[in-house]
């Protein structure tokens, strides 16, 4: 059982002043302009594809998210199982506590047409653009939402709509290349807090085995 989100940046939060009457795309534009840092709590529900008919089981998870511009964000999971994701802008480290095994990848290999793109990385929509095609979809579960569809065939995802209150970014849906759907609530968000210096730096634990991609 892969008890370990195969989506690496599912990615996201942000909040800035509420106007309720913007459209999806003001809303992201403002997000990517504005949100330079972030952190705020999450709940991650991921429900496989069905199998032979039969729907699967979904799996809920709970923890803390930070970002930083350009290209640093951290994930980290507490419930059910102990895991963190640390992008430091050079290099993503992925932990999992119970194995004590960290996994680390060149970041802009492994990030390219992701939800981390648009979270921590995207200047703009002109940068967003390059690599999804973005769409605005109408008002729902009182949100104003975007879907954006990597334009790469290599994307680790089909898409990926994002959700924002006003301007505040609260729920990413996200349909992977697998047919997994992982959608993320965002809670306590804060924008542009001042981060400690060391929240994107990783060690691996003592003993733990690091695997190089």
């Amino acid at each position: 059982m892969n008890r370990f989100p195969r989506l690496l940046a599912a990615l996201a939060l942000g909040a800035a002043a509420a106007a309720a009457s913007a459209g999806g795309m003001d809303s992201l534009e403002a997000f990517v302009k504005n949100a330079k840092s972030g952190r705020a709590e999450f709940t991650q529900t991921v429900t496989p594809p069905p199998r032979d008919g039969q729907a699967q089981r979904a799996k809920t998870s709970t923890g803390s998210f930070e970002f930083q511009r350009p290209g640093r964000f951290r994930f980290d999971y507490r419930k059910p199982f102990a895991q963190t994701i640390v992008a430091d802008g050079r290099t993503l480290s992925l932990y999992d506590a119970d194995l004590n095994q960290v996994t680390q990848r060149a970041q802009a290999q492994a990030l390219g047409s992701t939800p981390a793109a648009i979270i921590a990385s995207a200047a703009d929509l002109r940068a967003l653009d390059a690599d999804f095609t973005l769409e605005e979809q109408p008002e729902r579960d009182g949100l104003q939402w975007v879907k954006a569809t990597p334009k790469s065939r290599d994307a680790q995802l089909q898409s990926v709509q994002i959700g924002f209150q006003g301007e505040a970014l609260a729920a990413l849906e996200i349909l992977d290349a697998f047919g997994q759907r992982s959608v993320l609530r965002f809670a306590k968000v804060e924008l542009n807090p001042a981060l400690p210096a060391d929240t994107f730096q990783f060690k691996p634990p003592a003993g733990a085995d690091v695997i190089r991609q």
